[in-house]
């Protein structure tokens, strides 16, 4: 009988794939984000990238930042993490302790939803932002709230 396949990927590696790959969903032509949500079995619950809600026309609106909010992209995108909540099917009790793993860390608003939630921890790919009074919001949130936070560390490329 052979032996079985020991050189497999991680969990971590798995999860972000996903949430790679979830990203490449997105239309925003500069910044394309995923999410992946994870229980403590190893089981996926959710998935979201950045963009539109899905009642609009993805078509109709602005891809481009603008000082004009009417015709700025952050007005009608919603984000990967919050996305991957709203997808979920399930109670949202299921999500108390989940992993997200996600490309670019959580920005405030994110992280107030993904607190509210009840996600345990947060693995990011990209801290693209760190340092900015948003990124620092965003890590005081989960710093009080308990949620751990670290870098994704494996295949730049996942």
């Amino acid at each position: 009988m052979p032996d079985k396949r020991n050189n497999v990927i991680s969990w971590d590696e798995f999860f972000m794939k996903v949430a790679v790959a979830a990203s490449q969903r997105s239309k925003d032509p500069n910044t394309q984000v995923g999410a992946c949500i994870a229980n403590t079995n190893h089981r996926i619950l959710s998935v979201g990238y950045n963009g539109t809600p899905s009642a609009l026309n993805d078509d109709d609106f602005p891809w481009g930042a603008s000082d004009d909010p009417l015709h700025d992209k952050h007005s009608y995108v919603v984000h990967a993490e919050a996305n991957a909540v709203l997808n979920y099917r399930g109670s949202l009790k299921d999500l108390e302790g989940a992993t997200v793993y996600v490309t670019l860390f959580p920005c405030q608003e994110c992280a107030k939803i993904l607190v509210q939630v009840g996600i345990g921890a947060v693995v990011y790919a990209d801290d693209k932002y760190k340092g900015t009074i948003g990124n620092q919001i965003s890590r005081r949130i989960f710093d009080d709230c308990g949620v751990t936070y670290r870098k994704f560390e494996g295949d730049d490329e996942a």
